[in-house]
């Protein structure tokens, strides 16, 4: 497997000698990644102001609403279901070494 450099983002591969991660590693990074990014894009579609009043709209809900939104995220980053966590994994273990699955 060859590697190329991207050119519009300036990355280049790693040495071998540099790549310590393991594809595992990558694998949770990237779910990670794509669990911030869901979490991200749930706070935004919550921001949202529909005119509405809350029915509750204490302190405790919206901090309970953030657990389960950052529960969700971290759920659906891991089942695969949205798939951005493979797509960054794939581009990125374009850099390791090989042998390196």
């Amino acid at each position: 497997m060859t590697s190329h450099p991207i050119p519009l983002l300036g990355l280049k591969p790693l040495p071998e000698r540099e790549a310590t991660p393991i594809r595992g590693e990558l694998r949770e990074a990237a779910q990670q990644f794509e669990a911030i990014l869901l979490r991200q894009m749930l706070a935004s579609a919550r921001s949202t102001d529909f005119g509405g009043n809350d029915l509750f709209g204490s302190q405790s809900e919206a901090t309970f609403r953030e657990m389960r939104d950052e529960r969700f995220a971290e759920l659906t980053a891991k089942s695969g279901q949205l798939g951005f966590a493979d797509a960054i994994e794939k581009q990125l273990a374009r850099f390791l070494p090989e042998g390196t699955d």
